[in-house]
């Protein structure tokens, strides 16, 4: 693999990464667009290396992104919280595990569901957002 594609794996993961950071930012919800851009780059790197290292032991791939999508889930642990009786961070996790599942994907070549899982997860943050919103206001009257 020539070094101008793993620059551009690594490139990509960081800015699809950043795309779903930015909405989430835009919301002002706790973790944003520099959380999610490292989050999906680290994701890369790991997904890049599984890569790598499935040329000397085959199953290492699928131990290395299995640990992933475990650490992630702590990491998104700690973002969900209970005030009121009510939950709060819950989508935003979900979002950052998703991320983390896109910047794999690109470390390992799937540029394409890359793309793909990028754009369906900006669509369902956003539009559900206003989905959501008209429906309570609509509970409310």
């Amino acid at each position: 693999m020539e070094k101008i594609e793993i620059i551009y794996r690594f490139i990509l993961a960081a800015i699809l990464g950043g795309i779903i950071g930015t909405e989430r930012s835009f919301f002002k919800k706790q973790a944003g667009l520099r959380t999610f851009a490292l989050v999906s780059l680290g994701a890369c790197l790991f997904g890049y290396l599984g890569y790598r290292l499935s040329f000397i032991d085959p199953a290492s791939t699928s131990r290395i992104i299995s640990n992933l999508v475990v650490g992630i889930g702590f990491l998104g642990a700690g973002l969900i919280f209970l005030h009121e009786e009510k939950i709060f961070g819950l989508t935003t996790a979900a979002a950052l595990w998703t991320t983390a599942a896109i910047g794999g994907a690109v470390g390992l070549g799937y540029y394409f569901e890359a793309f793909l899982v990028t754009l369906l997860t900006v669509i369902i943050l956003t539009l559900w957002y206003y989905f959501e919103k008209l429906i309570k206001k609509d509970e409310n009257q």
